[in-house]
């Protein structure tokens, strides 16, 4: 190895350009169809359902103390 030349400049020269056409434009396609992959991904998070209306909180409050209250008389503290 000769000082002052990078560690891979040897082989690069010693590929044909032809190869390394191939090789640069098979790598680009790769990348951008990685980043449509992850633009559809996005997009489909972002347009997912939500899953269902939101609960009816006055009901549940209702539902709560009439269980509390089953639970008192249960345990004969009203009388």
């Amino acid at each position: 190895m000769t000082r002052g030349k990078a560690r891979g400049e040897d082989n690069v020269k010693s590929i044909k350009p032809q190869v390394l056409a191939a090789l640069s434009g098979a790598v680009q396609a790769f990348l951008a169809a990685e980043e449509e992959a992850l633009q559809a991904a996005a997009l489909s998070l972002a347009a997912a359902p939500s899953f269902g209306p939101p609960p009816n909180l006055w009901g549940l409050a209702g539902r709560q103390g009439a269980m509390q209250l089953r639970l008192l008389m249960q345990r004969r503290s009203l009388r």
